[in-house]
């Protein structure tokens, strides 16, 4: 056999053999039940499913996110990426998955001592007057301890696990791989890009498993949001941060899900919560750049009425064409006019063009109308995006991951708005703000101004453009470029069986192997 094809099967048999194992935890929490259930589930992965879970004894109810704290870090982080995509995993598992919250046991503190004094060359009471040993917090990635620098500030330092990166880049091949293998299986499976959001999280991944670039991110929204006074982003110590450590000034706050203690020392609930929706859509409007990981644990009120974030791991980024497609869509959607809404989808190209307009804003109006003046807690968001998905499909719309990314932190944005003043209507809070936004972006001393700058780079691209017309008329749309996508070879479907095969008897060797040797 060719020394490459045989590569080539090996690799296939690890992945395999990893997807089983993973595959089993799985099973024992009911997750694989789901998907063998759901109609949309191609029937080859049907099949491998009730190998993989063959004799496992399965709860009634799936609890996935219990399952993927169980396989591990990796599966932990994927696991809030899929949280972010209903259509792929099911609005029920989407649910569920916005629950993992990384609590994890900490790595032992020696290893922490040399993963600092490693990354800065100098011993950690040279660093710090004061290193508390036992975490505040443990997470799949990292894990923060409370410090005091040698001028007397206080300060949380986040330090990634030992051994962590090489545990993502295991999992990411396989998760590559596995994606490649569904995308193959049919065009509804190729719509919904599973080996885009693979790539897309080895992006995010990378970017969290550098902390100089979280503190990159922390440091960028600082400058965005002074326009924002009430919404606080902490002070990095660039002395002692470096691409495995994180230093950044201590926050004194109560967590934002802690709402009769907020009450019991006197913050405006109600104040708060419109905090966070202004703060929202002025990252994701305004600036176009957004803390996409807003939850409880990472939102504090701090003593003076401020609303704090940290843990800047994951950021989403939306360029300006698409803010104001986004901008006049949320509008759109608030004072019901869906064939504005629906023209925009068409000029952004997310709808392709054989399908028509009228037909488009109308399964608008369907989805929209029975929740358009509700206040927050009387919206079944379940319901809603089960519409959503279904119009995505009815229209053969391409997934559009940056959008997905931006649709769940504005999810988990109102259910922490919701959680302090139930009454909020977060629609109505934002109709103020995107009007005001709207009037200077898309009012007449903005369209000269856009015109005039758009005139004076043309300009100077002229004596380029003649050489390079393909690089300079890139095609039409407002989604960033997508990331590459490795090379993985895809098992043919007359091998396919011999594969699973395959990883079925080596498990069964390897149980046969242990029960002997017990």
């Amino acid at each position: 056999m060719h020394p490459q094809r045989l590569a080539h099967l090996t690799a296939s048999a690890t992945h395999v053999w990893r997807l089983l194992k993973w595959g089993r935890t799985l099973a024992r929490h009911g997750a694989l039940t789901g998907i063998e259930r759901d109609p949309l589930t191609p029937p080859q992965i049907r099949r491998i499913t009730r190998i993989a879970r063959f004799g496992a004894r399965t709860p009634a109810r799936p609890d996935y996110a219990a399952a993927l704290l169980d396989i591990g870090p990796p599966a932990i982080k994927l696991g809030q990426t899929l949280s972010t995509r209903p259509d792929l995993v099911g609005t029920e598992a989407a649910d569920n998955l916005t629950r993992l919250q990384d609590d994890l046991p900490p790595a032992p503190f020696p290893l922490i001592r040399k993963a600092i004094e490693d990354a800065f060359g100098a011993p950690l009471e040279t660093l710090f007057a004061s290193f508390d040993p036992v975490p505040v917090g443990a997470a799949s990635i990292a894990q923060v301890h409370r410090a005091v620098t040698p001028d007397g500030r206080d300060v949380a330092v986040k330090v990634l696990r030992p051994g962590i990166e090489e545990e993502f880049a295991r999992a990411i091949e396989t998760y590559e791989w596995a994606a490649a293998q569904v995308e193959a299986m049919g065009p509804e499976q190729a719509r919904l890009r599973p080996r885009l959001v693979v790539a897309q999280f080895r992006q995010w991944s990378a970017r969290e498993l550098d902390l100089q670039r979280e503190a990159a991110s922390a440091s960028e929204l600082k400058e965005n949001m002074t326009a924002e006074p009430g919404f606080y982003v902490p002070e990095i110590d660039w002395r002692r941060t470096a691409r495995r450590v994180l230093t950044l000034e201590w926050l004194p706050g109560i967590k934002l899900n802690d709402r009769d203690r907020l009450v019991a020392q006197g913050h405006d609930c109600k104040a708060l919560a419109a905090t966070m929706v202004r703060a929202f859509l002025r990252q994701a409007i305004v600036d176009g750049f957004f803390h996409a990981d807003i939850h409880h644990g990472n939102l504090f009120a701090l003593p003076d009425g401020r609303v704090a974030a940290i843990d800047f791991g994951i950021m989403g980024r939306v360029d300006r064409q698409a803010r104001v497609w986004l901008a006049e869509i949320l509008y759109g959607l608030i004072t019901g006019n869906y064939r504005r809404v629906a023209e925009i989808h068409f000029e952004a190209q997310y709808v392709p063009g054989h399908h028509s307009v009228d037909e488009f804003a109308t399964a608008l109006r369907a989805a929209g109308e029975p929740i358009r003046g509700l206040p927050v807690k009387d919206i079944s968001v379940g319901r809603m995006l089960e519409s959503l998905f279904a119009i995505t499909r009815d229209f053969d719309m391409p997934t559009q991951p940056h959008l997905l990314l931006l649709q769940k932190t504005m999810v988990m944005n109102e259910g922490v708005a919701t959680r302090l003043d139930p009454d909020i209507n977060m629609w109505e809070t934002a109709e103020p703000f995107l009007s005001e936004w709207m009037r200077g972006e898309l009012g007449p001393e903005a369209y000269y101004a856009d015109r005039i700058v758009e005139t004076v780079r043309a300009v100077k691209k002229i004596p380029e453009l003649i050489d390079r017309l393909d690089h300079y008329y890139p095609p039409p749309g407002a989604a960033p470029p997508p990331p590459p996508l490795p090379e993985v070879t895809i098992i043919e479907r007359r091998h396919w069986w011999g594969y699973v095969l395959a990883a079925a008897l080596g498990t069964a060797v390897g149980a046969l192997a242990l029960f002997l040797l017990g």
